[in-house]
């Protein structure tokens, strides 16, 4: 019983704290009606007649085959990316060695933009999903390789003296002490890289694809339907936020329940 009030208090003060995001976003809405005002529906539709055509396009059974296969397409490159760059992030902040055979790689592939990586993957995959899964690999690679090689450097030098002094092996020094510091520095990153790996997909998708959220839109540029368009961001926006509040946010406060609040 007890540990279902403390869950409950909890959700309530999860619930509680986001109250700030609430009022951005209406902020938000009153701006995008105040363009609308302004520019006409043409140019900026308003947000009712965004999510009239977001009804629209949620009532055909095709809609949710588009957003399906965009979340396959952006979580396999992100997945990908995640772990290898983060794996790799951590060894290059232990290891000098591993730092600089590394950085001319990361430093090649940041100078690269993303457009440029998009149209060679059209070119050297015929598979869609290896188009943007690769893309989006390449992309925030760097991101997250940086943030778990910063991360690693910057632990507490005091942590590791204790570590030392009870004789902790190495294995545990990295779960126990190493990993929830870098946490810190990754979940950040990784709230920034789904975000790009959204962008990514569907950016290769309208240029390349055929199906996908960024094919539906490249669709409603033709017919020049701006309120589709704009309804289609708007299941790209809640998507993240679902991403990030649902999952990545509870999943950080978890793990760094040891700081001090």
């Amino acid at each position: 019983m007890q540990n279902l009030k403390q869950i409950l208090a909890n959700i309530l003060h999860y619930l509680w704290s986001g109250w700030g995001g609430v009022a951005s976003l209406f902020l938000l809405l009153a701006s995008w009606e105040y363009g609308h005002l302004k520019m006409g529906s043409l140019i900026l539709p308003s947000p009712k007649e965004s999510l009239l055509a977001l009804h629209i396009a949620l009532v055909n059974e095709q809609a949710f085959i588009d957003i399906l296969i965009t979340c396959k397409r952006a979580f396999f490159g992100f997945g990908a990316a995640a772990i290898l760059a983060s794996a790799s992030g951590i060894l290059a902040g232990i290891s000098m060695t591993t730092s600089m055979a590394l950085r001319p790689i990361i430093t090649f592939t940041m100078g690269v933009p993303p457009i440029a990586w998009i149209i060679l993957a059209l070119m050297w995959f015929a598979n869609d999903d290896m188009t943007a899964g690769f893309t989006v690999f390449v992309v925030i690679f760097p991101i997250i390789f940086a943030s778990a090689m910063q991360g690693m450097r910057m632990r507490r030098a005091t942590l590791n003296e204790m570590a030392n002094i009870y004789q902790l092996s190495l294995w545990q020094k990295l779960i126990h002490l190493d990993l929830p510091q870098v946490i810190s520095y990754l979940f950040p990153a990784w709230i920034v890289a789904m975000g790009m790996s959204w962008k990514i997909v569907v950016m290769a998708e309208l240029l390349g694809t055929n199906n996908g959220i960024g094919a539906a839109m490249a669709t409603a540029r033709v017919n020049i339907d701006t309120a589709a368009t704009m309804a289609w961001i708007l299941v790209i926006i809640a998507m993240l936020l679902l991403i990030e509040y649902l999952f990545l946010e509870p999943i950080k406060r978890h793990i760094e329940r040891w700081k001090p609040r």
